[in-house]
């Protein structure tokens, strides 16, 4: 049976800046107080998992038993499906530390050149995975995609990452150049949000959260 949130705080598990902003304003109708681990000053797990929901489930649960609270992760990336599901779960490793997503994004251009991949089939999705834990153990785990193809050189500036690359199916602007209500609002009649993000957060929201 899934479990609900049931109010108080909750620990958004990220010491991502742009991931923090996106969950804070997808929970904000839901009258939960958040507060993100860097706050609270909590270590990142070692990211040792082979798919997008253990990584989350890790950082979820080491958020959880650390504070005492319920905490909510997110793992996610971009896949190209010319370079075999690459970047993948090395999404974030691919730019570096400190990071820049502009190399990083000229990256994935330069490893589809050596394949010889024309633009046309430059075809890749972004995946996010969420798991909301609990200091028991109890986890919740849902899960997002979008479809989209990826363009060059980067357009507009907006969202985080490899935003600026991506053009969803459907849409002749790139996440990099869409509002935050535009990407990752939730639509008023229930229909499918549009990024990865807000699409496993319907989920999640469906199944274990309550509007005030």
């Amino acid at each position: 049976m899934r479990r609900r949130l049931a109010g108080g705080r909750l620990v958004i598990a990220t010491h991502n800046a742009g991931k923090l902003v996106e969950m804070t304003e997808l929970l904000a109708p839901y009258g939960i107080e958040t507060v993100s681990a860097g706050t609270l000053g909590l270590p990142e797990p070692e990211e040792t998992g082979w798919m997008f929901a253990q990584n989350a489930a890790l950082k979820a649960h080491a958020a959880a038993r650390a504070s005492g609270l319920p905490a909510l992760a997110d793992d996610s990336g971009l896949c190209v499906d010319a370079l075999d599901g690459a970047p993948g779960l090395f999404t974030a490793d691919w730019a570096g530390k400190p990071r820049d997503f502009g190399a990083a994004m000229a990256r994935v251009v330069a490893e589809l050149a050596k394949r010889d991949v024309e633009p046309a089939r430059w075809r890749a999705h972004f995946v996010s995975a969420l798991v909301l834990a609990w200091p028991d153990g109890h986890e919740e785990l849902f899960e997002g995609r979008v479809h989209g193809l990826c363009v060059w050189p980067p357009r507009g500036a907006a969202g985080f990452g490899y935003d600026p690359m991506f053009l969803p199916d459907g849409h002749g602007r790139t996440f990099g150049e869409m509002s935050a209500e535009e990407k990752h609002g939730i639509p008023a009649d229930g229909s499918q949000g549009l990024s990865h993000r807000a699409r496993a957060f319907q989920l999640l929201a469906a199944a274990c959260l309550d509007r005030p």
